[in-house]
């Protein structure tokens, strides 16, 4: 089975075989997630380096009215929670949004790998920091996209982190998400997404079928989006 962690990480820094090896080792005794079960909840004491490697998850808030804002997606190889044990709790869930992988590492085998191989740590730095450029390009769509402009970028964004990995098939990959999944990721309803979908159909930039989306004019889902893919540090070719 493909290792989609040390995949990722070799896209983001140069890794010895050495490298993959001990990413491997510490990845090598996953636990299986149901989806829908949390991972960890908000208010928990804060816990392990979660490393998804098969399946998808997210970070998610439950407000008081009860409503779920989804604030990340967390794709096969993404890690979540570098220096999370700074901190006493959890101010966020994580919860598998299918059934998932998920290998668990403790802060101190982490922080021990990264001092024993700088490759590494250079590649989890990396890592965090386009984490960050994602929260920082969602924060724009929420505040100043139109809503097919926010559906658009999401779905451009998302294709080329499932390429980076090696889970695109030609102009199609997976996303095994419900409207209503992407309706609170987005700070929108069921309804408007059903609706912006249908037009970017319409237009011919993308369809989505059952799990999975495909992009029938890049081009123009870009143009659609005003998708720059710099926060990402990888190129749309």
């Amino acid at each position: 089975m493909i290792n989609r962690f040390v995949q990722k990480l070799r896209g983001l820094a140069e890794l010895s075989l050495d490298d993959a090896a001990e990413l491997e080792r510490v990845t090598s005794q996953p636990r299986r997630y149901a989806a829908r079960q949390d991972l960890i909840r908000e208010g928990d004491e804060t816990g392990p380096m979660f490393i998804v490697l098969e399946g998808w998850a997210c970070r998610y808030k439950i407000l008081p009215n009860g409503a779920r804002q989804i604030m990340a997606f967390l794709m096969p190889g993404d890690a979540c929670d570098l220096h999370i044990k700074l901190l006493a709790e959890m101010d966020h869930g994580i919860q598998a949004l299918t059934s998932a992988l998920v290998a668990r590492v403790s802060q101190g085998d982490m922080q021990a790998l990264m001092q024993r191989h700088p490759n590494i740590a250079a590649a989890m730095y990396s890592a965090q920091l386009v984490d960050e450029g994602i929260m920082r390009a969602w924060i724009v769509s929420m505040g100043r996209r139109s809503s097919i402009e926010r559906v658009a970028h999401l779905i451009c964004e998302l294709y080329l982190r499932a390429r980076g990995i090696g889970l695109t098939y030609d102009d199609e990959f997976a996303l095994p998400l419900s409207q209503l999944v992407l309706a609170d990721a987005l700070g929108m309803t069921a309804v408007h997404i059903n609706r912006v979908l249908k037009e970017l159909r319409l237009e011919g930039a993308m369809s989505l079928g059952r799990g999975s989306v495909v992009i029938c004019d890049l081009a123009k889902l870009i143009q659609i989006a005003g998708f720059d893919e710099n926060y990402l540090h990888r190129r749309l070719r």
